[in-house]
């Protein structure tokens, strides 16, 4: 067992009603829509057509230069809409919800070898639930890490608690354990929070104590702290509850779709947690649990989230704020009075150094980013990061520096550099 001795990290309040977490219910959303990540562009095939009836599980697009990588319906439905960009590039594909619909069920026997597991976990549709670091996005379909964190720890607000996700799937999720090792020489680091019940763990998996407070439960840091991910040391993350699927996945052959997920903000009347599908409809969720007036509805955590009519791949969040009236503009000589163009500088605070937990060198790294000094950021640990990673500094900062949209630019140069 390790245990990471950070910075304290921090607790940002958001309000938002109590939520029972006694008993989450099942709500299967009668639209569902399977998008890629925010700034992620991927060029698929598409596999069906627009009218056509599908299994829950049942392959919907692959990706062209690789289709042994599956994006799948998360449930048994009819397809409403496929929306591709020029050059192929995934938009949408929307689906419409049809009981009584079959399931699809895969071949398990070969998946005792890294090729065979491989295989089913594309076909299957839970690649695209890995992500690798540096760069973000999923792996390559023959990548091999050099380790695997398994995320059962998260602290951003509002996030519902992993081990509620794992209750009554232990044995599922020490088998989904089992495979990962399967896919790296190196270690299966189980992130979980400090005091939370043991888990039973293969021998090749660490067990690493983390703190309840922001970002310690964040993947990047954790990353960046057990195995810092390099251009030739590519490291992948994963939550534990698609751990646990990948378990049922080997035991079934079927894919479970439901994923456990918090509705929360000050904009709702009740919170709650309920099992819903990958892509579900964030109106059809919330829409008996809203205040009245006019709100914004998030995929995501209130530091990371954005604006969404699906939710987001990933995502065990939605968040759901009162909209801001905006005023009216000032007149244009009193805004260039009052405003730069420049960014406002970054002073160094406590509270920042906090916001990086402690895992990096915060004024260090801002300068570094600011200054766009790839270099510097490299050694200083950039490659383990993605813009999730910096949503709190953000917060910290007043929104006004744009760490997050900083770090996309300059993991997009490097990669470039690189040729990755």
């Amino acid at each position: 067992m390790l245990l990471l001795m950070f910075g304290s990290g921090l607790t940002p309040q958001f309000r938002s009603p109590p939520v029972d977490a006694s008993a989450p219910e099942t709500v299967i959303t009668q639209e569902a829509g399977i998008r890629t990540s925010v700034g992620q562009t991927l060029r698929v095939t598409s596999l069906v057509e627009e009218g056509e009836l599908v299994a829950q599980g049942a392959p919907l697009a692959c990706l062209r230069d690789a289709p042994a990588v599956q994006f799948v319906a998360p449930m048994a439905g009819r397809v409403a809409r496929i929306s591709l960009q020029p050059g192929r590039k995934l938009a949408e594909i929307v689906l419409f919800a049809e009981t009584g619909g079959d399931v699809v069920q895969h071949p398990t026997k070969d998946a005792t070898t890294d090729t065979g597991l491989r295989a089913l976990m594309q076909a299957a549709g839970l690649w695209p639930w890995l992500r690798r670091r540096p760069f973000g996005g999923m792996p390559a379909v023959d990548e091999r890490p050099v380790a695997i964190i398994v995320m059962a720890a998260d602290t951003r607000p509002f996030a519902p608690d992993p081990q509620l996700a794992l209750a009554g799937r232990q044995a599922a999720f020490a088998r989904g354990l089992q495979a990962l090792t399967l896919l790296t020489d190196g270690p299966v680091f189980l992130c979980q929070h400090t005091g939370a019940a043991r888990l039973d763990t293969p021998d090749r998996v660490q067990i690493v104590d983390t703190g309840m407070r922001h970002p310690q439960g964040a993947a990047g840091m954790r990353v960046h702290a057990l195995a810092p991910a390099s251009i030739d040391a590519p490291v992948w993350d994963i939550h534990a509850e698609d751990v646990a699927a990948l378990g049922d996945l080997l035991d079934t052959g079927v894919l479970p779709m439901t994923r456990l997920v918090r509705i929360a903000g000050a904009g709702l009347r009740d919170s709650r947690l309920v099992h819903t599908q990958a892509g579900a409809d964030l109106r059809e969720l919330t829409q008996r649990a809203v205040e009245p007036g006019a709100h914004v509805l998030l995929s995501g955590s209130p530091l990371d989230g954005h604006e969404a009519h699906w939710l987001a791949p990933r995502h065990r969040q939605v968040t759901v704020l009162p909209r801001v009236q905006k005023g009216s503009a000032p007149h244009w000589f009193k805004a260039a009075l009052t405003q730069s163009a420049l960014p406002k500088p970054v002073i160094p605070t406590a509270a920042l150094t906090q916001a990086f937990g402690g895992a990096l060198p915060a004024v260090a790294f801002v300068r570094a980013l600011s200054a766009g000094d790839d270099e510097t950021a490299m050694k200083l640990g950039v490659l383990s990061l993605l813009e999730e990673d910096l949503a709190l500094a953000d917060y910290v900062l007043g929104g006004q520096a744009h760490l997050s949209d900083l770090l996309r630019g300059m993991l997009d140069r490097i990669r470039t550099e690189f040729a990755v």
